[in-house]
């Protein structure tokens, strides 16, 4: 049977990348996304709402996205799904559902100001620069980095 694990989600960043590394020092940054949704209820009224994302970006992409990125910023996060589980110091069981993003597009006007009035930066520069050094096997792939359980967030 076939399976797909795809995401797309536009929104506004709700706080700065946090930049990371493993113990192998890959390059990890963490933040979250803010995505509105606008849909009419059984009343007929129109109700906003908004959904919360922590999204994940890993290598040289989670390096762009600590320089050039910040809290308000507009983004496009394309990705998967990864849902992972563990254990408190004190033996709570936890677990969190995260995009893993894959490709992260800047939405700032080129040179003006993002929604956080910090100057923008162009999607094409920044996604394309992330695209070349992996390519060029600058960075492992993400599917090539073993965590194990220690996660850096």
């Amino acid at each position: 049977m076939a399976s797909l694990n795809r995401v797309i989600l536009i929104g506004n960043l709700t706080r700065d990348p946090e930049m990371r590394f493993t113990p192998s020092g890959s390059p990890v940054a963490g933040f979250g996304l803010a995505v509105n949704r606008v849909y009419t209820n059984k009343q007929g009224e129109k109700v906003e709402n908004v959904d919360f994302f922590n999204i994940v970006v890993w290598a040289k992409l989670a390096e762009l996205c600590a320089e050039y990125i910040h809290k308000g910023s507009p983004v496009a996060v394309e990705g998967r799904l990864q849902s992972r589980s563990w254990e408190t110091e004190e033996g709570q069981k936890r677990s969190a559902v995260e995009v893993v993003a894959e490709n992260v597009q800047f939405l700032g006007r080129p040179g003006g100001p993002d929604s956080a009035g910090r100057p923008g930066q162009s999607s094409e520069v920044t996604a394309g620069a992330a695209s070349k050094a992996q390519s060029s096997g600058e960075d492992n792939p993400v599917e090539d980095i073993d965590l194990g359980d220690d996660i850096p967030f």
